[in-house]
């Protein structure tokens, strides 16, 4: 859930707090927003970043003290692509304006696979030449290095969310005519590229996670089918996990009704990659069922389960659902919160 509260990339108080409470909830994993490999590949000019050193420290104290509170740190890195440069979303989410303008955020040049713009009436990107490819690749392999440096214990690359390597992937965003265009396995080329160098730096006993694409139709260019020979593709080269990310849409006006079938869907993908290409899998956004989940997994439908929105409404979500799951009242509750819940009987499920 991208905060977009950085200052030049820089992770603040905001995102130590947003990220630690979440920590002290008991989850298993905590996962920052996406921080963006390059200055312009960032979505909004709050986006985190990785692509200078002086991000490392900011973001190595959020880590640090995820792992105190026995979470696992993990981080997600990207490039927006063609949806790069746009207004916070609750100024608006469109694009750059003269109001933010006169605070110093201008529009810069967007860089796709193909000049074809987001949106009818956006900013038509520039198609990425060969020395911005390698720019590009290279900078994800820099703050790769940097997400190391920070002390993070899980890496997840983000090949989904409509952003720069899901434009890749897709036929409607990507008409290239070299060696990273045309059919689907050049298509997903130039994302693999990036993979395999990502995995050759990233330590080997460290996760590294994708987020791929899920749509069931072609309507974006990308099916199923083309989805589940990513995956097996991304096993291949090494990855561990991956994530069924939803919605992926990859204009910025979609159907909402759409996003939502989308986002119930990702259960049935990460099914279906369990099944076609034997890989763990996370599905997100299910719904905030403690029960539900537990029934998925141990029904071997997902490995993993991603809780975002119910997170942020009930930070202490995860401890939620142990009490409910488990009946302990409140074993994994910090200490300093469980000695007085207990002293004063009050109700885990209820705080």
């Amino acid at each position: 859930m991208n905060q977009h509260s950085a200052i030049e990339g820089l992770a603040n108080d905001w995102h130590m707090v947003n990220y630690g409470k979440f920590a002290q909830s008991g989850a298993a994993m905590v996962m920052l927003e996406t921080a963006a490999i390059e200055a312009r590949g960032r979505a909004t000019y709050g986006d985190l970043g990785l692509w200078s050193n002086d991000h490392v420290a900011p973001l190595g104290r959020i880590a640090t003290f995820i792992r105190s509170q026995g979470a696992i740190a993990a981080i997600q890195l990207g490039h927006a692509g063609r949806k790069a440069g746009l207004q916070r979303p609750w100024e608006g989410g469109g694009q750059l304006s003269e109001t933010e303008a006169i605070r110093g955020e201008t529009p810069w040049q967007t860089l796709a696979p193909s000049a074809i713009p987001a949106a009818p009436n956006w900013p038509v990107p520039s198609t990425m030449s060969a020395v911005q490819l390698e720019e590009v690749a290279s900078a994800f392999e820099a703050a790769a290095r940097r997400a190391i440096r920070a002390g993070f214990d899980v890496l997840q690359i983000d090949c989904a969310h409509g952003h720069l390597l899901h434009q890749f992937l897709s036929a409607n965003a990507n008409l290239r005519s070299d060696a990273y265009g045309g059919s689907a396995d050049r298509r997903r080329a130039y994302p693999l590229a990036i993979l395999k160098r990502v995995r050759a730096i990233w330590p080997a006993d460290k996760p590294l996670m994708c987020s791929v694409p899920t749509l069931a139709s072609v309507d974006d260019g990308y099916g199923m089918d083309e989805a589940i020979d990513f995956v097996r593709e991304l096993k291949a080269i090494g990855v561990d996990l991956v994530e069924c990310a939803a919605p992926d849409l990859l204009e910025n006006t979609g159907n909402p009704q759409r996003a939502g079938r989308n986002m119930e869907s990702t259960l049935l993908h990460a099914e279906q990659f369990r099944r076609n290409v034997v890989i763990p899998t996370m599905a997100v956004n299910c719904g905030g069922d403690p029960a539900r989940f537990d029934a998925f997994v141990s029904a071997g439908r997902a490995d993993f389960i991603g809780v975002t929105r119910e997170a942020v409404h009930n930070p202490n979500w995860p401890l939620h659902a142990r009490a409910q799951l488990e009946a302990d009242a409140y074993d994994g509750w910090p200490r300093q919160y469980s000695w007085l819940l207990a002293r004063t009987g009050a109700s885990a499920e209820n705080v």
